[in-house]
C-alpha cells in the first residue's frame, strides 16, 4: 500500500503533463497549465500535500519517504528554476539507486537485512532466504533506475508514459512474484498448528 501512496503524485503529475497547454487567469496573474513544468510544480505540491498528511497522520515518515520527498523538491525544484526537464528526468533513478544502496548496506550495517527489518514482524524465515530476498531487491531497484535512464535519455516522447505506468507496472509484477516467493517458502519452513506431533 505505501508503494502505490507514492504514485499518487506521479498520476496527477502524468494527467497536468497530458493536458494542451493553456493560460490560466489567478489572482491577477497569468499561469501556463499543462506540460512538464506545470506538471512539475503539480508534483511537487502533491507531493507536498500527501506526505505532509502521511506525516500528520503517523506523526513521521519512513526513511524511502523522505528520500522520495526530498528528491522530488531538488530534482522538480531544479527543473522549474533552470527551465530544463533533464533534471527532472534524473530524479526516478537517482532515487531507485538510493534505494538499492541502502537495501545493499543493510547487509553490512545492523544486524538483519533491510527487507528483514521491514518484513520481519509479519514474516518468518530462514537467514539464507531473507538475504535473497535483500538482494532481490537491490536487483529491483537497480534495474528500475537503469531502465528509467534509459528510456527517458532514449525514448523522449515515451519517458513520461514510462515514468507512471511502466514503474507501476515493474512494481506491481516484482510484488507479486515476491508474494508468490513469500507464500512459498512460509509454506515450506511455516508451522501448521493443526498438525500433530509425530511419534
Amino acid at each position: 500500500m505505501k508503494q502505490f501512496i507514492d504514485f499518487i503524485p506521479l498520476i496527477l503529475f502524468f494527467i497536468v503533463y497530458k493536458l494542451e497547454p493553456r493560460i490560466v487567469e489567478l489572482a491577477g496573474q497569468s499561469f501556463t497549465f499543462g506540460g512538464i513544468f506545470s506538471a512539475t510544480a503539480v508534483l511537487i505540491l502533491a507531493s507536498l500535500l500527501v506526505y505532509g498528511a502521511l506525516f500528520l497522520i503517523q506523526r513521521r515518515l519512513e526513511k524511502g519517504q523522505w528520500i522520495t520527498l526530498l528528491a522530488c523538491l531538488v530534482f522538480g525544484g531544479m527543473t522549474l528554476t533552470f527551465h530544463s526537464e533533464t533534471f527532472l528526468k534524473w530524479k526516478a533513478p537517482v532515487v531507485n539507486w538510493l534505494f538499492a544502496l541502502g537495501f545493499a548496506a543493510s547487509h553490512f550495517i545492523g544486524d538483519r537485512p533491510l527487507i528483514q527489518r521491514i518484513l520481519g514482524h509479519a514474516v518468518s524465515l530462514p537467514a539464507p532466504l531473507w538475504t535473497r530476498l535483500n538482494l532481490a531487491w537491490v536487483a529491483f531497484f537497480v534495474f528500475s533506475g537503469c531502465a528509467n535512464l534509459f528510456v527517458a535519455f532514449t525514448f523522449h516522447e515515451f519517458w513520461v508514459d514510462f515514468k507512471v505506468f511502466g514503474s507501476l507496472g515493474m512494481t506491481v509484477l516484482f510484488l507479486v512474484g515476491q508474494g508468490v516467493f513469500l507464500a512459498r517458502h512460509m509454506h515450506e519452513h511455516g508451522t501448521d498448528p493443526a498438525a500433530k506431533p509425530k511419534d
